[in-house]
């Protein structure tokens, strides 16, 4: 899977994703990924396993890390914290929707 961090990547929630093809599709290294794991920003599949593998999703936070990254300089724990943020608003937005769509019009 050659793919640079800017093309479009079709996924799949099943499809997983190795250390490097993450790195490679992120435009971050390896080393950053890691520290994405250890700040707790995304987790792998078995944490013990010897060869890290990732769900299709982590792709999209690792891209967004990326891209934060790159626009404004970050650190990998600023990054880890930004997309913690990230998702907790996304996690508000969608309670919101859903609460909206069960009340009477």
């Amino acid at each position: 899977m050659a793919t640079r961090p800017d093309e479009n990547v079709w996924l799949i929630e099943e499809q997983e994703f190795s250390i490097g093809e993450l790195a490679q599709l992120s435009g971050l290294s390896e080393s950053e990924v890691r520290e994405l794991v250890d700040y707790g920003a995304i987790t792998p599949v078995r944490h013990d396993a010897p060869q890290w593998i990732f769900k299709g999703d982590c792709l999209v936070t690792v891209r967004a890390a990326g891209r934060l990254r790159a626009s404004f300089e970050l650190e990998p724990h600023a990054l880890a914290l930004v997309i913690a943020l990230l998702d907790r608003v996304r996690s508000l937005e969608a309670e919101l929707g859903g609460m909206r769509a069960r009340m009477p019009r």
